[in-house]
């Protein structure tokens, strides 16, 4: 099994979530049972370096902190507006946020163009997780400060190299 060094602050939720992964739980299932787990263990904004925290003027930035056959966790760093691409992910995904507020978009794909069925913002201590299909969305920090949000993925993303699975540039009706 590969994997990453546990960072510090990461070994109850790390093995939280291997727990819950043995248990090969459905798509929909494994993400609220970690979305559970993650709130009462949601890692502490010094989980990051400040210069992990300071993201990018360029664009989000993805850590991957722990990557195992059956999971994978990651920070994502948004520094104020930025955002993803209209995506959808290989795996169940669960999120907490740690600073900022993510502004999430969710679609719904109808063939020929995407139509928007709701919104969430999320904000700090808030947790999360949905799982595919019906997955589609856009994440934006929204907030005047840094963003930075915890993910975990139901895959291994250091062998994938990406949680997302398509990117969808289709028209929003």
């Amino acid at each position: 099994m590969a994997t990453t060094t546990v960072r510090p602050g990461l070994d109850e939720l790390v093995s939280g979530i291997g727990a819950i992964a043995a248990q090969r739980l459905g798509n929909r299932e494994s993400a609220f049972a970690v979305a559970d787990l993650m709130r009462d263990h949601l890692p502490p904004l010094d989980l990051l370096t400040p210069d992990e925290r300071a993201g990018s003027p360029e664009r989000y930035v993805s850590h991957l902190l722990h990557a195992q056959d059956d999971f994978s966790i990651m920070a994502v760093v948004w520094r104020p507006g930025q955002h993803t691409v209209i995506h959808d992910h290989i795996s169940w995904c669960t999120f907490g946020i740690l600073s900022g507020i993510e502004s999430e978009t969710l679609y719904r794909d109808m063939g020929d163009h995407l139509v928007e069925i709701g919104r969430a913002e999320n904000r700090p201590g808030e947790v999360s997780g949905f799982a595919p299909p019906g997955d589609i969305h856009m994440v934006r920090n929204t907030s005047a400060e840094v963003g930075v949000s915890v993910h975990v993925y139901g895959a291994d993303v250091s062998k994938v190299g990406s949680s997302v699975r398509r990117v969808y540039d289709l028209p929003v009706r």
